[in-house]
């Protein structure tokens, strides 16, 4: 039998194997200090970005304004062309008229009756629609002066939107007050 020549390692050796154990047990576990990135120089501060990382979304997003700007946009404009349920309420005025006047009346009492009760559902439907789309428009506007300041403002289209929707309920406001009060078009009259 011949014996195979036992290695023996020497102190360095031994050393190094024992240091990478060392290393290998710290990185799994994560408690040494040596393992650690470098420090970083003097020169570097930690207010810095790092180049390599992607960059930090703001904390306050300005999706719940977005959306509300939209909003405002697309209830200022329902407020100008009108909407289904001032359609449904204004058809329903005009058939409570119709079934009111349905055994006689004047003429003057069915054109109050069928057409400016009709007339003016229409317009306080659109008139409420426009003062929704007036009260979230500025309300949009107006939220970044309360509260504490924030780093990162509302995106210039929020504010252009909430803008539109602000200027479109304003105009279909006065539209439906014009409306509601008979100051465009007077009603129609029998004469005497």
């Amino acid at each position: 039998m011949t014996a195979t020549p036992a290695t023996t390692k020497t102190d360095n050796e031994a050393d190094v194997e024992a240091t990478a154990a060392e290393e290998s047990v710290a990185v799994v576990t994560g408690t040494a200090a040596d393992t650690a990135a470098p420090a970083p120089d003097d020169a570097e501060s930690d207010d810095e970005p790092d180049d390599d990382l992607p960059p930090v979304s703001p904390a306050r997003t300005a999706i719940g304004a977005g959306a509300a700007a939209v909003v405002s946009g697309a209830l200022g404009l329902a407020s100008l062309t009108g909407t289904w349920t001032g359609k449904v309420l204004s058809e329903r005025e005009t058939l409570l008229g119709q079934i009111k006047t349905a055994q006689g009346g004047s003429a003057s009492a069915q054109i109050h009756e069928i057409y400016a009760d009709s007339w003016h559902t229409t317009a306080a439907v659109n008139g409420g629609f426009a003062l929704l789309a007036l009260l979230l428009g500025a309300f949009v506007l107006a939220r970044p002066a309360f509260g504490a300041p924030d780093a990162h403002p509302q995106p210039v289209w929020v504010r252009a939107v909430a803008l539109g929707g602000l200027v479109l309920g304003a105009i279909g406001l006065l539209l439906s007050v014009g409306m509601f009060f008979d100051l465009f078009a007077t009603l129609p009259s029998t004469g005497s």
